[in-house]
């Protein structure tokens, strides 16, 4: 019987895992194969799909040649399109790919094999005189050997009760292969150590940002970006080169780097940051170098500090180093007085076990920055850790950060509320930014041994040294924990005890419980946590949520016993299948035009669909077959449209039962900055894409207006818009037209367009946005085509305008203000002006707070957005705005016209946005309401059925967003809408 086995039988609790496994031999002989008569087969793992930076690879294809033809080797290996050499290359080199590796002796992976993909059995040996079969022999960082709990059902799985112990696979782990001098010698710390540099410069130049400063490190290449490190280190040289020419900024002070550790780690760390101007200095001369005003700026100056210089024994004794292995508990860090004070950015790469002291405690981080503050500005703001020792030898260190998200900022809650919260870069898996190089150098490092256990499964000699290492880093061998590993007994069947338990009581849970129903939501945006929280309250509903961004996920799910966060890559077909299969309903809050595939799976699967965007063509292709599939697809059930939808026509049924004719429909709506937040250029801050807010400024419209069919093209829309629509006796706002209106007449069931004086939906702004804007346009800035590629932000505007006009502009302001005033008149001339000086697009501007330029020609739409979602954003103490407004001109029979308003005006709060509320709430509805079983159209739809709309409209207004209706006598807005636009046209 099989650890697996026992996982569903708790009587094998009676005896103590423990118990059996030390009792059993130390070690059997590997059964070996006769060479004569087949391969010894060797098969590289694909890494975990959830690991989405995980492009490493234990064997390299020109290895894997070698193998194969000088070993005499088959190679089996796993696809995947992610590994960083591509699969092409291993069949060059002589590997065939299997889906499973079910017939490779040797398995390679680096990290721990996930538990579906783990193959345990034995290997039969094919050829006449050959044994039956042989255990397989699995190599990989099993993080099991601390006794990791989240890996003890992985290390459970190498492990046996009392039968068939022979054919039980061997786990060998990387981290314990070492040399004659006792230090490892398979790993990539080296290469964290590399990667940890630059991920901690990137990380420091945006706190640095934060203060208004830019520093030359704004331009420091994440690892990832660059194909390997000798173009890293080209990015980081130039780099280096221009602190040499211009220096450090001023307001910095002198630009210290502190690093600890003396491994790999901080060997790697040493070798890259040889490419910037490094003066050396010692412990001891930090106080004078921060507080000398003669200190060379032009330099960057770097303190390694060592036990020796920041450890002393409690009883005031020196550091010895055979003393500190053996006393531990009698010595005390002065880190945090002697270093981390006078440093600019701190990297550790020392590593830490509970038994030593550490290097800082919460106490001591709240006095170094106390005793930072007093030193200078932006001291001890940031910190690399790159060994990422949780809660370890930085114990204010939280968590780990990820590839996708790398650095955070935190303040201990024990801190003093004036202290200032710290940058922290910490992620675990720095080596998997550099690929290429971690993977030749580990490839080239791991052969003798791979090349030693080949060799013992062909009961050949080899080198004694590396079978000698190989035994010794052997966690489990024939069922049995080895050697030291013994230990790793009570874990497992802590482990154990504690699977079943919950075995058991979810059991009895779900005897007495209901199955709950499963949400899938795909994505973490701006907009899904009011969903979250909203579907969260039902104890009858679970949420899945799924994305790529792990931080995302994991905060939007945390604080909920019925969610759970996914990592998804919506690449990976099959997962997303997967994760759709299992659930009744689906969210898709991605991009556009990733919802027509995700529509497609749940058609494949019967499940039903809820977007919060507009119904696209390709989506509208799929009404048939959702409908033959008994699937709905609900789509524009967001704010706008969305909440816009649901409100008008229940307004509109209203009427309809009062026997009211509709003579205009008028509908607006619009995401601001609340009125004490707007003052910046267009009057506008982002909760959502800026390029969607772009995109949209570049459609065409259609409606009727006044009794008149209208249409702009979509260069027109921010020239013809309309200067005052009055809504409101408070807010001043203009609009301009959104799409197409005129399907809306039948949609809404207006009655026939002929009929009607008005059909039109439009977007709100406040006073300014559409000049300004059509200005940009102007200048070139919403151009979609990759023309340009400016080295500074103040040569964008003036490169985009070049374009444009197909002339030289000299590169200072006068040259580019007279060339403004050739495409529009003066005076908006200067207003664009302003706000590209205000935006730090302007020549001459020298703006600090923006982010690098990629190197690379792109479209001028591309850069202006990210210059606005940097430059506009919100604030967290600032609030937006929703502003929704429908008017509806209706008869009644033989009376005088009426005119029924609905409006919707919410604002933000500390929680969350008013736009991701009215966004993210509306989409929770339509699914719970789905999940009922209320819902009965089939196909793809907006929010048209009357039960469903009641049901939004319901939880919106318990959510306190109710849309207020009155009623009064008189015309409509029509009139001043039309004499608007026709005064309101702007020529450029």
């Amino acid at each position: 019987m099989t650890i697996a086995t026992l996982r569903r039988s708790p009587q094998h609790l009676s005896r103590p895992l423990s118990k059996r496994t030390c009792s059993l031999p130390a070690r059997r002989a590997l059964a070996t194969v006769s060479p004569e008569h087949t391969k010894v087969i060797v098969g590289i793992r694909r890494e975990d799909p959830s690991r989405i930076w995980e492009r490493r690879c234990p064997v390299t294809p020109d290895e894997v040649a070698q193998l194969v033809q000088r070993l005499n080797v088959d190679v089996l290996i796993q696809d995947c399109d992610r590994r960083v050499f591509p699969i092409d290359h291993f069949i060059k080199a002589g590997a065939k790919v299997h889906p499973t590796l079910e017939p490779a002796h040797i398995v390679l992976g680096i990290k721990e094999t996930p538990l579906d993909e783990l193959v345990t059995s034995p290997v039969p040996m094919p050829g006449p005189g050959s044994t039956p079969s042989v255990p397989r022999t699995h190599l990989m960082f099993s993080h099991t050997t601390k006794g990791q709990p989240y890996n003890m059902e992985l290390l459970s799985r190498f492990l046996s009760a009392e039968e068939n112990l022979s054919s039980q696979p061997r786990l060998i782990d990387y981290e314990l292969l070492v040399g004659n001098d006792g230090k490892r010698t398979v790993g990539f710390g080296w290469f964290a150590g590399v990667a940890g540099v630059l991920e901690s410069l990137s990380a420091l130049a945006h706190a640095h940002l934060e203060l208004g400063v830019a520093s030359p490190f704004l331009h420091t290449p994440r690892p990832h970006t660059h194909p390997s490190i000798p173009s890293l280190r080209s990015a980081l040289r130039t780099i280096g080169q221009d602190i040499v020419e211009n220096g450090t900024p001023k307001a910095l002070g002198p630009f210290v780097i502190g690093l600890t550790g003396s491994g790999k780690v901080s060997q790697g760390c040493l070798s890259i940051l040889e490419e910037l101007p490094i003066v050396n200095v010692a412990v001891k001369d930090l106080p004078g170098l921060v507080s000398n005003p003669d200190t060379d700026l032009h330099k960057i100056y770097l303190v390694h500090a060592l036990p020796q210089e920041y450890l002393k024994r409690t009883n005031g004794g020196q550091y010895s180093r055979d003393d500190y292995y053996k006393n531990s508990a009698m010595y005390q860090s002065e880190f945090d007085t002697k270093v981390a004070p006078y440093l600019t950015l701190f990297l550790n790469g020392v590593g830490w076990l509970p038994s030593f002291p550490r290097l800082m405690t919460n106490e001591q981080l709240g006095i170094a920055l106390t005793r930072a503050a007093e030193v200078g500005p932006a001291r001890f703001g940031t910190i690399g850790d790159i060994s990422c020792d949780v809660e370890g030898g930085l114990e204010f260190l939280p968590r780990a950060s990820t590839l996708s998200d790398p650095f955070f900022k935190h303040r201990p809650s024990s801190l003093p509320s004036h202290l200032p919260s710290v940058t922290i870069m910490s992620v675990d898996i720095l080596p998997s930014s550099l690929p290429l190089d971690a993977s030749q150098h580990f490839s080239g490092v791991l052969m003798p041994y791979l090349r030693a256990l080949i060799n013992e499964y062909r009961g050949q000699s080899g080198s004694r040294e590396h079978l000698e290492a190989l035994n010794v880093a052997t966690v489990t061998r024939n069922g049995e924990l080895q050697g030291k590993h013994r230990w790793l007994a009570v874990p497992v069947e802590n482990w154990q005890a504690t699977r079943t338990a919950d075995i058991e009581n979810k059991a009895r849970v779900a005897e007495t419980s209901p199955k709950k129903k499963r949400v899938l939501m795909l994505g973490s945006g701006m907009v899904a946590g009011p969903a979250v929280q909203e579907i969260c309250k039902r104890s009858d509903v679970e949420i899945i949520v799924a994305s790529n961004i792990r931080s995302e996920t994991e905060a939007l799910t945390r604080k909920y016993s019925n969610a759970k966060a996914a990592c998804l890559d919506v690449q990976d077909v099959e997962e997303m299948a997967r994760l759709i299969r299992d659930a009744d309903v689906v969210i898709s809050l991605l991009p556009v035009p990733f919802h027509p595939a995700v529509a497609e799976l749940c058609i494949q699967h019967r499940k039903h669909l809820v977007t919060a965007s507009y119904i696209s063509p390709a989506m509208r292709a799929l009404h048939e077959r959702a409908r033959s599939a008994d699937v709905l697809l609900l789509n524009e059930i967001g704010l706008d449209p969305g909440i816009d939808h649901c409100s008008a026509l229940s307004l509109l049924a209203q009427l309809k039962r009062d026997n009211k004719r509709v003579v205009s429909f008028t509908s607006f709506c619009g995401g601001l900055p609340a009125p004490d937040c707007a003052d910046v250029p267009l009057g506008y801050k982002f909760s959502w894409s800026p390029r969607g807010v772009l995109n949209a400024a570049l459609n065409g419209a259609r409606f009727k207006l006044d009794g008149k069919e209208m249409e702009i093209a979509g260069e027109n829309l921010l020239s013809e818009y309309f200067p005052d629509v009055p809504i409101s006796n408070v807010l001043k706002l203009e609009g301009l037209a959104n799409r197409d209106s005129l399907p809306y007449a039948e949609t809404y069931g207006l009655g026939k367009l002929e009929s009607l004086q008005t059909v039109l939906r439009g977007t709100l702004r406040y006073p300014g946005f559409s000049d300004l804007m059509h200005a940009f346009k102007v200048i070139g800035l919403l151009d979609t085509e990759p023309s340009i590629q400016p080295r500074g932000w103040s040569d964008l505007a003036r490169m985009s305008l070049e374009k444009r006009i197909g002339e030289r502009i000299g590169n200072d302001r006068r040259s580019f203000s007279s060339a403004l005033s050739t495409v529009m008149t003066a005076e908006r001339a200067g207003s664009a002006l302003r706000a590209l000086d205000w935006l730090g697009l302007a020549p001459e501007n020298v703006q600090s707070t923006l982010p690098s330029i990629p190197p690379k020609l792109q479209a001028p739409i591309e850069l202006f957005t990210s210059v606005l979602a940097h430059k506009l954003k919100y604030n967290p103490e600032e609030r937006d705005m929703v502003v929704l407004s429908h008017e509806v001109v209706a008869q009644p029979t033989g009376a005088a016209m009426e005119v029924h308003t609905s409006k919707l005006i919410a604002y933000g709060n500390s929680e969350a946005s008013a736009m991701a509320r009215c966004v993210g709430l509306p989409v929770a509805f339509a699914a719970l309401e789905i999940l009922r079983g209320g819902i009965h159209v089939r196909g793809v739809h907006g929010p048209t059925d009357r039960t469903l709309y009641d049901a939004v409209l319901d939880g919106l207004q318990e959510a306190g967003l109710e849309m207020k209706e009155s009623v009064s006598k008189g015309q409509g807005m029509e009139r001043v809408l039309a004499e608007g636009l026709r005064s309101g046209r702007v020529v450029y």
